[in-house]
């Protein structure tokens, strides 16, 4: 086990939509924290919030106001960490409001700020309403293209899902079904393969690994009977990819690949569309799915889960997607120590 002086630096958590259940399963996560074994965390949000969501549910959750990292990592034993980012009106749990939007927002950016500068071991982000943020003038499909704005220029960053038995990667996100297959293109498959293979190494610690792909159409296109895009655009991008070195399988039918079985057999997946690649995993292990971004100079990890109005404010909300981002946040970042001190 590394000694203290080698452990990560605190994470940061984002304040998420404050009327959804992250403030909740940020005191739920931080009430476990000696029992699993959590890293350090401070959250960004309004500390008279996250004290009422204490008194709420009955928590024994001593809050304490931090200037920083450094302040939280003194605390987090005894108090939960809250670097102020105020809102300017209460927030009611289940009804979002875009008055909201400019905290939300400045929590992320501080967040991202304090890990690019080295302060915080990295980011994990409690759920946003991505409409009330466009409601609010918000330009992005989520917190992953924002992400790769605020670390600066030249970043194209990749969304990977990860839960206990399963790694799967979309190579289109956040647009309709027909865009999707718009976007689908040799360089889009380029990129994401090689900065999948990248972290599986890095931050995975996974040598040579293995990446299945699935097709677009039923039956991968069945020899181009049911499509054409594996024929034209994906399998020709593969071969050239395979050529270059990477550990590439498929083309391969996507109703078969994600069976125990087949799971076996490859590292992650990389799939053509949003839902290709979530389904599979809350099917699996819908509790414990962590979304984590790669191709970020930062770690960023964030619980596979919504905001949840329907049960915000109630007590229900479970905190097991945002303890399993947390330990994915510090294995990360652990890995990413050892790799720097080799050399």
């Amino acid at each position: 086990m590394p000694d203290a002086a080698a452990r990560p630096r605190p994470f940061a958590l984002t304040m998420g939509d404050p009327a959804g259940i992250g403030g909740e399963i940020a005191v739920k996560a931080w009430r476990r924290r000696a029992r699993l074994e959590l890293p350090e965390f401070f959250l960004l949000d309004d500390p008279a919030r996250i004290a009422g969501i204490a008194r709420q549910l009955n928590i024994e959750a001593p809050i304490r106001e931090v200037d920083g990292p450094a302040a939280a990592a003194g605390c987090f034993d005894t108090a939960l960490p809250v670097l102020p980012v105020r809102l300017a009106k209460a927030a009611v749990a289940g009804k979002p409001s875009p008055d909201a939007a400019p905290a939300v927002l400045r929590s992320i950016e501080l967040a991202v700020t304090l890990a690019l500068a080295g302060e915080a071991g990295g980011v994990v982000t409690n759920p946003v309403g991505k409409a009330v943020l466009a409601t609010a003038g918000f330009k992005h499909a989520g917190h992953t293209q924002y992400l790769g704005e605020l670390c600066g220029p030249g970043h194209r960053p990749v969304m990977m899902f990860v839960c206990s038995t399963l790694r799967t990667v979309p190579l289109t996100v956040h647009c309709a079904l027909y865009e999707a297959v718009r976007r689908i293109s040799a360089d889009l498959l380029r990129h994401t393969a090689q900065t999948i293979a990248q972290a599986l190494e890095i931050d995975f610690g996974v040598s040579r690994p293995r990446i299945a792909v699935a097709g677009l159409n039923p039956h991968a296109g069945e020899g181009g009977l049911l499509g054409r895009e594996e024929l034209e655009v994906i399998g020709p991008a593969l071969e050239r990819l395979r050529a270059e070195g990477l550990n590439l399988i498929g083309p391969l039918p996507g109703d078969a690949l994600f069976t125990e079985k087949s799971r076996q057999h490859y590292d992650a997946a990389l799939c053509m569309y949003h839902d290709q690649a979530l389904i599979p995993i809350k099917t699996i292990d819908f509790e414990h799915g962590v979304n984590v971004t790669l191709g970020l100079p930062i770690i960023r990890t964030s619980p596979d889960h919504g905001t949840a109005y329907d049960i915000a404010g109630t007590g229900a909300a479970q905190a097991t997607s945002l303890v399993a981002a947390l330990w994915l946040a510090n294995d990360i970042a652990r890995r990413r120590q050892r790799a720097r001190a080799a050399g």
